[in-house]
């Protein structure tokens, strides 16, 4: 998995994510409104189906959730937002794709090449990373809460293609499809799950060191902070101890 993987995991453990959960919020509704635009009925709609599944994870109330599929469908005014994939090079040449979801393409990519150039970046053209990431889904579990082989067999089992050590959590990577059974079969082994998304995953990782690791940190938060940004993916891989370091 990439650096981005474990420094997510390392915020959420010191409860950093609870003042976001906002932005949290914000993001799901927007990914519900995207999803909703090719129907609004979850059991015929694998995406809003998966997006539901995170609403209830942070415990969006129901009325929330009705409204932003709503909205997606055209029944609610206020669903005209685009989606969009940013690609760019972080600092030490690691590859980095942002999605965001705006109502003002224009704003949104003069924003977030700024973002880029004032963090040690520059964005590419339109192919220039996402070649080096594969659309999966992945699933991450502490460590503590599951053995290997418990883990490996229940996913595997429900159609899960590979499980990796992650400095700490296990993360079951499975084919986009198979998302939901999978994850359905690890909770009801009674395996709390941490996170769990379809997302982009690196082939390979890009080891950083020192200046350019925690150069690359910044980027990833600015980004990250962005209020159009749904989500950032990147090949970097920092050491574990390090990247502890960087985020006191």
């Amino acid at each position: 998995m990439s650096g981005h993987s474990k420094w997510a995991t390392i915020k959420h453990k010191k409860g950093a994510l609870d003042a976001k959960r906002g932005k949290i919020f914000t993001r799901i509704i927007k990914e519900i409104m995207i999803a909703a635009r090719n129907g609004g009925d979850p059991d015929a709609n694998p995406r809003l189906r998966t997006a539901i599944v995170a609403a209830k994870a942070v415990s969006m109330p129901s009325d929330n959730i009705k409204r932003a599929i709503m909205r997606g469908t055209g029944e609610l005014e206020g669903g005209q937002i685009d989606e969009i994939t940013y690609e760019g090079y972080g600092p030490g040449g690691a590859a980095v794709l942002v999605t965001v979801a705006t109502d003002n393409k224009n704003r949104t990519v003069s924003e977030i090449r700024h973002v880029f150039s004032k963090n040690g970046g520059n964005m590419g053209e339109q192919g220039s990373v996402s070649w080096m990431f594969d659309r999966k889904s992945t699933i991450v579990v502490d460590g503590d809460k599951a053995t290997e082989d418990q883990l490996m067999t229940v996913a595997l089992d429900a159609g899960a293609e590979d499980l990796r050590d992650d400095g700490g959590n296990w993360v079951v990577i499975s084919p986009p499809e198979a998302h939901e059974a999978v994850l359905e079969a690890v909770q009801k082994a009674g395996i709390p799950v941490e996170q769990s998304e379809i997302g982009m995953v690196p082939k390979n990782l890009l080891r950083l060191e020192g200046k350019n690791a925690s150069a690359m940190l910044r980027l990833n938060e600015a980004l990250e902070e962005h209020d159009d940004v749904q989500n950032v993916y990147s090949n970097f891989d920092v050491d574990e101890k390090e990247m502890e370091a960087l985020a006191q």
